[in-house]
């Protein structure tokens, strides 16, 4: 995944729960972030102010996001096996997933991929 002028490489994991794919996307940036590690937050160091690195983690979030569906072999289901492909929802339900809808369009869908995501 592209971030800023580096190439950054991040890793799936998978998870088939009741009916439903769900795809967890790791790197170490993430990492360096989460309460169990470091003892501080993912979002900021404290309430009310960010890191200086959110953009670019959120930039790689959303972009892996984004690839996934088109990268990932699934078997989990017997009626499916492949990516998915095309048809997909992405759910960018806060403000670092925000960049989802926007990647979305102005990547993929003017390239003419993902015309039927949601």
């Amino acid at each position: 995944v592209k971030v800023g002028d580096n190439i950054e490489v991040v890793r799936f994991f998978h998870c088939y729960k009741r009916g439903v794919d769900r795809i967890f996307v790791d790197h170490p940036m993430f990492l360096e972030r989460v309460w169990g590690k470091t003892a501080s937050k993912i979002y900021g160091p404290k309430a009310g102010q960010d890191y200086l690195d959110n953009e670019l983690r959120f930039s790689l979030f959303c972009q892996a996001a984004l690839e996934a569906p088109r990268v990932l072999n699934l078997n989990c289901s017997k009626s499916f096996s492949g990516p998915y492909g095309e048809d997909v929802l992405f759910i960018a339900n806060d403000w670092h997933t925000a960049l989802i809808p926007c990647y979305l369009k102005s990547i993929y869908q003017s390239k003419g991929i993902y015309m039927n995501a949601k």
